[in-house]
């Protein structure tokens, strides 16, 4: 797992990303599409089209990073919004790559003691 400084910023790109690419071509939609820094230490998450892919750019200062994660059932949880960029937390982005539903997680309910 990563380990995300309090300062860094998670940035989600919305929309579809041609997961083919790698850390230069997504450091430069970084710049042309979401207009923020792909080398300012903040991390930036890309989702293909199947939803079950993600890839995460970052920069720690001494090089470029690229992480990859495949889902083996289900769906990453990925905003609306297409052509833009969303900020979320480190936490939101724990649930998000644990296939969790980051906008609204549900604490599972404990069995009651009957008795």
């Amino acid at each position: 797992m990563i380990a995300i400084l309090g300062n860094v910023r998670v940035w989600l790109a919305t929309g579809y990303t041609d997961m083919r690419r790698g850390f230069p071509s997504l450091a430069l939609q970084v710049q042309e599409v979401l207009r923020k820094d792909p080398l300012s230490g903040h991390l930036f998450v890309f989702r293909g089209r199947r939803s079950d892919l993600v890839k995460a750019i970052w920069h720690d200062g001494q090089g470029a990073c690229l992480f990859t994660k495949r889902l083996e059932r289900g769906k990453f949880i990925w905003p609306s919004v297409a052509g833009e960029s969303v900020t979320i937390s480190p936490a939101q982005l724990s649930y998000l790559l644990s296939g969790i539903d980051w906008r609204n997680p549900q604490e599972t309910q404990r069995p009651t003691r009957v008795g």
